[in-house]
């Protein structure tokens, strides 16, 4: 009699995802905090800022914290359980002829997924941080270097990855597979230099020590560029080929891949942008970000809608989310919804409440926030539907690997 295995047990790196986009609903409900909490100034919301506002005994907006404090703290531990699981899983992929297969194939910068998850993780301990560590703020600026510090090592296991396979399929040819690259799974890379880029940008925008401010926007702007480019040479080149071969079925979900890399953009230069404010006196008008916000928005349900419609014509969610099969890559749909949730969170309150084009908690913001709140529910929903179909109990069905 065979024993039957779990989905993740046969490994890829692509769950490493399950980690990330658990990561990212942390972040979604941190929304709640960082909007709809006053903390006045400081740049983001800390324990004593979301205590003084549950004093005031206003009950929906007790309702909205407590809500708040137990979805960060179950996604925050469900990021943080599955990357340690990966990075195990990965350890032990790495000894076997799976591996060698894969770094020598489209597939390697499917290991990308590794230190996309670890910058996440990274941001999400500080998201724990300022929601639950009484007194954080006052040793804040002592962090930052140590924050880093972790991002930059993140950020160099990153390139490695990117080096290795550039000069593998670069130095020589043939040793890609066009018909192999119609999908963006290729984006990858672009979408963890991003991540490590979001977080170098995080003490640009908190920090008050000039010289930490300075060496956060510079390293973050190498990560950015770096990022756009890719994203820019890859997508090219993979939308040429989808248009040649069609779209790889199970790849489907990274044509939504370019919504989380458009999220993780616009904070980072929200964040560059208020540093450049508070230090070096830099100012942007209200108007203009609106506008900037509402482009990027506007990209995001393009690649959103194109996405699903391909996904849709191919039967995926019928096949890979209700049905019986499973794809590692299934994970990837998580990213685009949580990343529509977080930046709309920041086009109504950073755009229009702060442009006075509608006011803050009135009908338009509630029915513009409902919104964010309907992604962020279906995408919780989706995480542990994912997490039972593959990491639950053993059933019959086979997993498909994710190319």
């Amino acid at each position: 009699m065979s024993v039957l295995k779990r989905p993740a047990d046969t490994y890829s790196p692509l769950y490493f995802l399950a980690s990330l986009g658990a990561g990212g609903l942390s972040v979604t409900f941190f929304m709640i905090f960082f909007f709809w909490v006053d903390h006045p100034g400081r740049s983001v919301p800390i324990f004593e800022d979301i205590i003084a506002a549950w004093a005031k005994g206003f009950l929906p907006q007790q309702i909205a914290i407590v809500a708040a404090w137990i979805g960060i703290a179950v996604f925050a531990f469900l990021n943080v359980k599955y990357l340690i699981w990966n990075l195990r899983a990965l350890a032990e992929f790495k000894k076997t002829d799976a591996y060698t297969s894969l770094r020598n194939s489209n597939a390697e910068t499917t290991l990308l997924a590794g230190p996309l998850a670890m910058a996440m993780s990274i941001n999400a301990m500080f998201v724990v941080g300022m929601a639950f560590v009484p007194g954080l703020w006052s040793v804040v600026e002592y962090l930052f270097p140590f924050a880093m510090i972790a991002f930059g090592l993140t950020g160099l296991w990153a390139l490695k990855i990117i080096g290795d396979f550039l000069g593998r399929v670069l130095a020589k040819g043939g040793l890609f597979d066009v018909t192999a690259h119609n999908s963006f799974a290729q984006l990858l890379p672009a979408f963890a230099l991003a991540m490590v880029g979001v977080g170098f940008a995080a003490p640009a925008a908190m920090s008050t020590t000039p010289a930490t401010v300075t060496t956060a926007m510079m390293i973050s702007t190498f990560f950015a560029v770096a990022s756009l480019i890719y994203t820019l040479l890859a997508a090219t080149t993979a939308f040429t080929s989808m248009l040649h071969y069609g779209t790889h079925k199970e790849a489907g979900p990274t044509l939504m891949v370019i919504v989380p890399i458009v999220t993780i953009l616009s904070i980072l230069f929200m964040r560059q942008g208020h540093g450049l404010h508070v230090t070096f006196n830099v100012h942007t008008d209200n108007g203009e970000m609106m506008m900037f916000l509402a482009r990027m928005i506007a990209v995001q349900i393009i690649f959103l809608s194109l996405g699903l419609l391909v996904m849709r014509r191919q039967g995926y969610f019928t096949d890979f989310v209700l049905g019986q099969k499973t794809s590692a890559g299934s994970y990837a749909l998580v990213c685009p919804g949580v990343a529509f949730t977080v930046l709309m969170h920041f086009f109504i309150n950073k755009g229009l409440v702060a442009a006075g084009a509608i006011d803050k908690f009135g009908v338009a913001f509630w029915v513009l926030s409902a919104i964010a709140v309907a992604s962020q529910i279906l995408m919780i929903a989706l995480v542990f539907r994912l997490n039972r179909q593959h990491f639950g109990k053993p059933t019959a069905a086979a997993a498909v690997p994710a190319e």
